[in-house]
């Protein structure tokens, strides 16, 4: 079977709280890792909620990248979701959880859209 994209989801625990709580520094790490996966970054929106927390989207060509931060847990919820294989999802979610200062991250991927036959997707 051959996938169109590979969305992992990530549950990352321990973080560092007052990063978890900057929303500037939030963007840039997930603008950062968008990069260092080799994505295009297309649009950025963060909100930084009161009093504390901050969720955001990173889209990229390949698709996006999401994250919503519980300062007050340590935690934070991740998605990567990326088509085709020129971008390595791992290698955001990989930098977003060191730079996180996490102490533990568990996991899921999934293949999205199963075809038994490769499917030539346009680039975007």
């Amino acid at each position: 079977m051959h996938a169109l994209g590979r969305h992992i989801i990530a549950e990352l625990y321990g973080c560092d709280r007052d990063i978890l709580n900057n929303r500037e520094l939030i963007e840039k790490i997930m603008v950062e890792s968008a990069l260092k996966a080799g994505a295009e970054v297309r649009e950025v929106a963060f909100h930084k909620f009161s009093p504390q927390g901050v969720s955001g989207v990173v889209v990229i060509s390949e698709s996006h990248l999401t994250i919503h931060t519980w300062p007050e847990l340590g935690y934070a919820a991740v998605d990567v979701f990326t088509c085709g294989d020129r971008v390595d999802p791992w290698q955001a979610c990989n930098y977003i959880t060191e730079m996180l200062k996490a102490s533990h991250m568990t996991t899921t991927e999934m293949k999205r859209g199963l075809f038994e036959q490769p499917v030539k997707v346009a680039n975007l």
